[in-house]
């Protein structure tokens, strides 16, 4: 009985003749910097609308349970920044790393929730401006 593997190396194709010709071609550095420079912008849009998403829900999650009234809403946040206050040192730290940790895992969740669309778009936002993609 043989056994066969199949790595991500042997899938990849050996270069012919023509593509080892084709090597010295010129590269369109035009194309290039206009490519990198679309990806850095739609990267930096999705971070920061993952980010403000992020930051928003803790609001809508504080007004929602306030009903929608903002003297109440400021009424409960004056309430945990008194409790905050009295707290001992190690308390504050402690709450303060929590709500770093759920800061973090809501932004990578989210992040990864939304990471398949972006490429999606990305990946068609790239192919309508080279006609020579796809």
């Amino acid at each position: 009985m043989v056994l066969e593997t199949t790595t991500l190396v042997d899938r990849v194709r050996l270069p012919s003749v023509r593509q080892a010709r084709d090597k010295h071609r010129v590269i369109d550095w035009l194309a290039l910097f206009q490519g990198t420079c679309l990806v850095l912008i739609e990267t930096a849009g999705f971070a920061a609308s993952t980010l403000l998403l992020v930051l928003g829900l803790p609001l809508f999650v504080f007004l929602l349970i306030a009903g929608w009234d903002l003297t109440a809403l400021f009424a409960q946040i004056g309430n945990l920044a008194d409790h905050y206050r009295s707290a001992e040192p190690v308390a504050r730290r402690f709450f303060a790393q929590d709500l770093q940790i759920a800061f973090l895992i809501a932004a990578g969740g989210l992040a990864l929730l939304r990471l398949p669309a972006f490429l999606r778009h990305l990946d068609r936002r790239l192919a309508e401006g080279s006609p020579r993609h796809g």
